[in-house]
């Protein structure tokens, strides 16, 4: 499987995330996240910094600044193992495998393929 697979499987596994629940992502975790997809899909940022008064998009804009000059297949590295860590997190203090078969079958699909 090519980075380039493994990365859309890991992508879609956050998108497809319950918005609650126990295994919710932190504000931390989704900025880390965003920012990691931008660098993975466009390279280093490629627009202004957003105004002062746009503080969530600024956080982001920043955020997605300091990942300049890493490579986009290093951003996709990044980005499947900070959802490897997550879930490894996660297994600590929940029963993963008990928790996947209550969601959508996406993800335990798409956590084989990025080797989970």
């Amino acid at each position: 499987m090519s980075l380039q697979e493994k990365f859309d499987a890991a992508v879609e596994i956050i998108q497809k995330l319950p918005k609650t629940g126990p295994v919710a992502t932190s504000n931390d975790q989704k900025l880390t996240f965003y920012s990691l997809f931008k660098q993975a899909s466009i390279g280093d940022v490629n627009t202004d910094r957003p105004g002062i008064f746009s503080i969530i998009e600024r956080k982001k804009w920043d955020s997605w600044k300091e990942l300049e000059g890493v490579s986009q297949d290093e951003a996709k590295e990044r980005y499947i193992k900070a959802l490897n860590d997550m879930f490894d997190k996660i297994a600590e203090e929940l029963d993963v495998a008990a928790w996947l078969e209550q969601i959508d079958p996406v993800i335990k699909t798409n956590l084989a393929l990025i080797g989970k």
